[in-house]
């Protein structure tokens, strides 16, 4: 049995590291199982649109609910209370976005990415390779959370302290995450979602349920318990613990939280895998409800890990605060349960990565590969296997990236990839799908300029250098205050993109495509996949 500096056990690293493979291998299996035929686009992009919108809803909130989800709101709200909680409550507003604005028209007008859409009434290749460009820097910085995320948690199943062994387990969560995209397609992934999500979601509600029990069903026992095992005592009931010096960052963070979830090339590709819009719709109200109840649970396991483990011990253990629902787990069921939560963690991990590395790789291969090299005749076969190349080399930049970041709260670096996302694509796709005069020039300023923007404000915040906390804590660089550049680069994306198309013409590229775009997107009619 391992035991941490103060005390704390992790269980026996033998029955962790069981259930841990038991569940890597069923998954494994289940993937090769269903990924025959994955040999053209459709279906190993979209998965021939044959899932229902029960199965995408819940694989959409599989595809969601990440380590930043389960191990860093969990840790949030167990150190900082209820500025944890902050992305919780951002999270669940943020699928109304999808419901209301994106999902059905995306699903009608696309085929297999988000370059389908934002190049379908503009210039073909310079739209697509922007669109590429976008996945794969967003998706970097999503994995880089993930990957982050599996090297504490792994080392914290089995003990290991230093960095180097830590690094390795990264490496190893890396291959089987490669695995999974190169033999599943679409179709594996999915049905690794939905395993996943029903498997977090029960064991989060049981833990929820266990410990509410264990205090008489009695919430304000848990706080009150909470606020004597935490350093910051009743200021965690309250805004303000983490971000009460800048309330700016905490606007911030709120907006690229809300803006941010249906601006994700891998939450956005699963609109594909639906035969129509009504599937489509269906699909974001099974994950509203499936997210709102995981959200509710999580707030019970943060603070309970806070008024059961204490802050000191979370923070001391390998992975920092993102070992606070592991710890919990294992306060209150012991070394079986700490295993189980583990396994639904490391799932969390594996398929969240899988989703990423299969939406970079499909905007690789279908947009640059085979509309911009090929110019739209691409054997599917060869595009195919494009994709899978592809895949291997975004797998080995997501394990290296994973180990650079090790030990940062994953909430917090998934909160940069949002904040990506909703500047680059999020103005693009509702000006595409809503404003006639767009064009290219606009589109491609709204991409480049919002990119561009948060990229250059991320570099230069204390993100990067000049705070403790951040990558580079030895340097200090940064000029920009604010945590999270959301406040500043989603608007200015909107505006580049309003300059764009006035400086690109007064008219739209392509009338007919436009007036052809609009009644598809509407009605559906013409959606072929």
């Amino acid at each position: 049995m391992r035991v941490l500096a103060d005390g704390m056990a992790t269980g026996n690293p033998l029955i962790n590291l069981s259930v841990f493979v038991l569940f890597a291998a069923v998954t494994l299996y289940i993937v090769y199982r269903v990924s025959s035929g994955n040999v053209t686009a459709s279906n190993y992009y979209a998965a021939d649109g044959g899932f229902t919108g029960a199965q995408n809803g819940i694989a959409l909130s599989g595809d969601f609910l990440s380590a930043a989800s389960f191990l860093g709101i969990a840790g949030g709200i167990a150190v900082h209370g209820y500025d944890g909680f902050l992305y919780s409550v951002g999270w669940v507003v943020a699928w109304l976005v999808g419901l209301l604005l994106i999902g059905e028209m995306l699903r009608n007008t696309g085929r297999f990415t988000i370059g389908d859409v934002m190049a379908y009434r503009m210039r073909q290749r310079p739209v697509r390779a922007a669109a590429a460009i976008s996945t794969l820097v967003i998706s970097f910085f999503y994995m880089l959370a993930q990957m982050a995320g599996a090297g504490g948690l792994v080392a914290l199943l089995l003990g290991i302290h230093d960095r180097l062994g830590q690094s390795l387990l990264i490496v190893v969560v890396g291959v089987i995450m490669i695995f999974y995209v190169l033999v599943g397609g679409m179709k594996g992934t999915t049905w690794v979602q939905i395993i996943k999500a029903v498997f977090l979601l029960l064991c989060c509600t049981l833990i929820s349920v266990f410990l509410l029990g264990k205090f008489g069903f009695d919430f304000s026992a848990i706080l009150d318990r909470a606020t004597q095992n935490n350093k910051l005592g009743t200021s965690i009931l309250g805004p303000g613990a983490q971000y009460g010096k800048n309330e700016l960052d905490f606007v911030s963070l709120a907006l690229t939280l809300v803006l941010g979830i249906c601006s994700l090339p891998h939450v956005l590709m699963r609109f594909y895998t639906v035969p129509d819009a009504k599937q489509a719709r269906r699909s974001l109200v099974w994950a509203i409800w499936t997210v709102f109840i995981f959200y509710l649970c999580t707030l019970v396991i943060g603070y309970g890990a806070s008024a059961l483990v204490g802050t000191d011990a979370i923070l001391h253990a390998p992975g920092g605060e993102n070992s606070a629902a592991p710890l919990l787990a294992f306060r209150i069921g012991g070394t079986v349960l700490l295993g189980v939560v583990s396994a639904a963690a490391f799932a969390t991990i594996l398929a969240v990565v899988a989703g990423l590395t299969l939406a970079s790789s499909a905007s690789f291969a279908h947009d640059v590969y085979a509309n911009i090299i090929k110019r739209g005749k691409a054997d599917p076969r060869r595009e195919v296997r494009v994709a899978r190349m592809t895949a291997l080399v975004v797998g080995f930049c997501a394990i290296i990236g994973g180990i650079a970041a090790n030990g940062q709260n994953v909430a917090f670096l998934v909160s940069l990839a949002l904040a990506l996302a909703a500047s680059a694509n999020l103005s693009t796709l509702l000006y595409s799908l809503f404003w006639k005069r767009f064009n290219t020039t606009g589109t491609l300023f709204s991409i480049y300029g919002g990119l561009g923007c948060c990229l250059v404000l991320i570099i230069f915040s204390p993100v990067l250098s000049g705070a403790p906390t951040s990558l580079i804590p030895s340097a200090d660089f940064h000029w920009f205050p604010l945590s999270n550049p959301g406040l500043v680069s989603i608007p200015f994306s909107f505006l580049c993109g309003i300059v764009g198309t006035f400086v690109g013409g007064r008219k739209a590229d392509n009338a007919a495509k436009q007036a052809e775009m609009e009644v598809r997107a509407l009605t559906g009619i013409g959606y072929k996949l």
